[in-house]
């Protein structure tokens, strides 16, 4: 009934004349109201309709090949390629495909232990078909059932020629032969590849570099993860081109999680599983001496959405290594005072007082300066957060403490249980915004994006987990310039300038209860400081806004929902 009526709704609005529409959006409560009632009625979290994103992916596929006639116009392919094909099931149509891409005669091994004709070399492993190859070759691998597209091999052949490994976003072909489900990757994404083994097809890679190695992997997706494993100074490049029909086979893709997960033995101490409902891999990173964590959690007044906040995490929290830092900024409710006295007096809480305006970087900045001197990691918590799964913070400390991870988030849910945050990306709304935002809690998200643990550019701060040494090393949140709005964002990306990678740990399940309900900033005082937030935010990570290497540049920056870029957006 609520979808119905609001249905009902949204055509009656449509049909006011624009000039009075654009009236009614001057008043901010009424928008507001609008917009939480649209979100609230479950149908409109975005996600287009599968003919709306047939349609998409066709304009985009006229795009495409415009750049790509510009591309390689005067290049010819690279017949020095030889092709590794894994397995045997439609081998023909991979073959074929490859020979009117290539014409003439190619250099074509199969690994697989059906026993094939005479057309083609043949192994029984991945190994043997690597054994002895040409090291002045370059490697280009795909499934049995593959399609290479007619652009592939130019495109293939005159990029990056200092890459070690390159791979290309994939689509399908449909029984109607309409080229259909683009796969928009990210550029490399390293946690993305344990957990869902996203390059699995049409990856080119530098011969030398697999004679360098010997090679345990049995698939392409365990190949890429060892080598990455074995040296992580490659350099990985992507093209954003669709140059590949991939087959559709789940044996493929689940025997690529296995390979992964045995490659992670081999050089991890991390420990593996697998989620069979969900097709991902879940990993735990080893917590070797119990790190103290100190959390930090800015209140003023809020009794209720504290005590909820603190009890979930005192009650539920499995990981028992940790301090509470509350911090009061300037309550005057009695009910909340006291309350927050009889905290002060638990073992485990420290609540301290930071007097003057709200100033969220300052306050957290000024929390992390009275940490314990034996805690070595930080974690900033809103006051309206509610824990949900008692391993979030076992599965956050995990990453915090590895070497080459920075700032660690977590998935957090509205009470009614759709995505707040689910990590951040770049570039939406021309500054910043949550990836599938609004999403249904159980929703796999974009090529699973949204129940996998990856790398994005930045995570929200409303639960944020990094070493200490590292939150001091970038000097703290942005209390000068970015006092409310992105500053989360802009100490995730000076962290992750430091070389380290951000981390979205889809493990770790909260509540983000408040925000739901929060107004926004139109207020015209508080605009104005949004907007000169916003601004700075330009200014300093607008090389990230232009590309976030978390997301694809097919990708609509115009809503949260990865959905493809309509024509407009490509002509900007």
């Amino acid at each position: 009934m609520k979808k119905f009526a609001m249905l009902t709704v949204k055509g009656a609005v449509g049909l006011v004349p624009k000039s009075v529409r654009n009236k009614l959006k001057n008043n901010h409560k009424l928008t507001e109201f609008y917009s939480r009632s649209l979100q609230r009625s479950g149908l409109f979290y975005g996600f287009p309709s599968e003919k709306k994103r047939m349609a998409l992916y066709k304009d985009y596929l006229q795009h495409q090949s415009k750049t790509l006639v510009g591309k390689t116009a005067n290049h010819k392919a690279n017949l020095k390629f030889t092709f590794i094909i894994l397995g045997h099931q439609n081998l023909s149509i991979s073959l074929e495909s490859l020979r009117e891409a290539g014409g003439g005669e190619l250099d074509i091994r199969v690994v697989t232990e059906k026993t094939l004709g005479a057309e083609v070399s043949q192994f029984l492993t991945l190994t043997d078909a690597l054994s002895d190859v040409d090291n002045n070759k370059e490697l280009f691998f795909l499934n049995s059932g593959d399609i290479i597209t007619d652009e592939a091999l130019k495109v293939f052949s005159i990029s990056d020629s200092e890459a070690d490994i390159t791979y290309c976003d994939t689509d399908r072909v449909d029984l109607k032969k309409r080229r259909v489900s683009p796969y928009f990757l990210p550029d490399w994404n390293p946690e993305l590849q344990y957990s869902t083994g996203y390059v699995f097809t049409g990856v080119k890679c530098k011969a030398k570099l697999v004679a360098l190695n010997t090679i345990k992997s049995k698939t392409i997706a365990g190949l890429v993860t060892e080598l990455w494993l074995k040296h992580p100074e490659l350099l990985i490049k992507h093209l954003p081109f669709t140059l590949l029909n991939r087959t559709t086979n789940k044996a493929v893709v689940d025997k690529g999680l296995q390979d992964i997960r045995e490659r992670l033995s081999d050089s991890t101490s991390a420990v593996a599983s697998f989620n069979a409902e969900l097709g991902v891999n879940h990993l735990q990173w080893p917590i070797d001496s119990e790190p103290l964590v100190s959390l930090i959690i800015p209140t003023k007044n809020a009794k209720n959405l504290v005590k909820a906040c603190i009890e979930s995490i005192l009650d539920k929290t499995t990981y028992q290594n940790f301090e509470i830092l509350l911090i009061d900024n300037g309550s005057d409710e009695k009910e909340s005072i006291d309350y927050f006295n009889e905290l002060n007096k638990h073992p485990k809480i420290n609540v301290l007082s930071y007097p003057g305006e709200f100033n969220y970087s300052a306050i957290n900045n000024f929390g992390v300066q009275h940490a314990s001197s034996e805690s070595t990691i930080i974690g900033l918590i809103n006051n309206d957060i509610e824990v949900i799964d008692p391993n979030w913070l076992t599965a956050m400390v995990g990453h915090a403490s590895r070497k080459d991870i920075g700032c660690v988030g977590a998935k957090l849910l509205y009470s009614d249980g759709r995505i707040q945050h689910a990590g951040v990306v770049m570039g939406y709304g021309g500054g910043a915004g949550h990836a599938h935002k609004y999403f249904p809690r159980y929703h796999p998200g974009y090529i699973k994006r949204l129940i996998a643990t990856q790398n994005y550019s930045a995570v929200t701060a409303a639960c944020l987990l990094v070493k200490r040494s590292l939150f001091t090393k970038v000097g703290g949140l942005n209390e000068k310039d970015l006092t409310v709005a992105f500053n989360d964002v802009d100490f995730c990306l000076k962290v992750q300038e430091t070389g380290v990678r951000n981390v979205y740990c889809a493990e770790a399940e909260l509540y983000h209860h408040e925000s739901v309900s929060r107004g926004t900033d139109h207020a015209p005082e508080k605009a104005a400081r949004f907007n000169r937030e916003l601004q700075y935010l330009k200014t300093r990570w607008g090389n990230y806004i232009d590309h976030d290497p978390a997301y694809s540049p097919n990708l609509t920056l115009m809503r949260e929902n990865f959905s493809v870029k309509t024509k407009e957006e490509f002509s900007k």
